[in-house]
């Protein structure tokens, strides 16, 4: 669905009035906010492949330092693996990374170790890399970001729809009150059964989500 579907989506629950465009009256403002609010939990919730992305970083000889462009601060991580040495990189503490920058010898070579340090001015997260890069290498970070606030009619959502229709639903109730229909509490607690299913579907799809470590 788009922006605009969705919004009319929970506009027709509520037996409303649907709109031609998301900001037509202050209610179906008002649902938008809902439908942004509602993204954003539904995305909390699991690591959706739909959301993945790589990112991929060319190392510069003495410079340690790099932004993730695009990546902004809220991520999850998958993998990280630098292709041109055919290794798969680990992330470290910030303590252990800041001494290894920083009591000397300082060692200069394969990166083989991140950790993530501040944010730009852009607003995407550094990460440090370690040994200092002696030469060009290619690091491929697979990521799990977020979606954009939604703000145009035709953007279409990424994580499942009929989720964020629901969950939005449920917060319309809880702000427009009982009206006879569903309770808000109702509503929701439909809304979690549906995102248990949906999450057990797609967990089945992906090994690393049925592991579980002892540490």
């Amino acid at each position: 669905m788009t922006y605009l579907e969705l919004i009319n989506d929970v506009l027709i629950r509520l037996r409303e009035t649907t709109v031609a465009t998301n900001n037509a009256t202050t209610y179906s403002t008002l649902i938008g906010k809902f439908v942004n609010d509602a993204k954003r939990q539904v995305e909390d919730a699991f690591s959706w492949n739909v959301l993945g992305q790589n990112i991929t970083l060319t190392t510069v000889a003495n410079t340690y330092s790099y932004s993730l462009t695009g990546a902004g601060q809220k991520f999850q991580v998958m993998d990280a693996i630098n292709t041109t040495s055919n290794v798969g990189m680990q992330n470290i503490s910030f303590v252990q990374m800041n001494r290894f920058q920083n009591l000397v010898p300082v060692a200069t070579g394969i990166p083989e170790y991140y950790a993530f340090d501040g944010v730009d001015s852009n607003g995407d997260t550094k990460v440090s890399l370690y040994s200092r890069p002696d030469n060009v290498y290619t690091i491929i970070f697979s990521l799990t970001i977020p979606q954009a606030t939604l703000a145009s009619d035709a953007t279409s959502i990424l994580v499942p729809d009929f989720l964020v229709a629901q969950n939005a639903y449920a917060r319309a109730l809880v702000e427009r009150g009982e009206d006879g229909g569903l309770s808000s509490s109702e509503a929701y607690q439909l809304y979690k059964s549906m995102l248990s299913d949906y999450i057990a579907l797609e967990g089945t799809r992906y090994p690393e989500n049925q592991e579980f470590v002892a540490i």
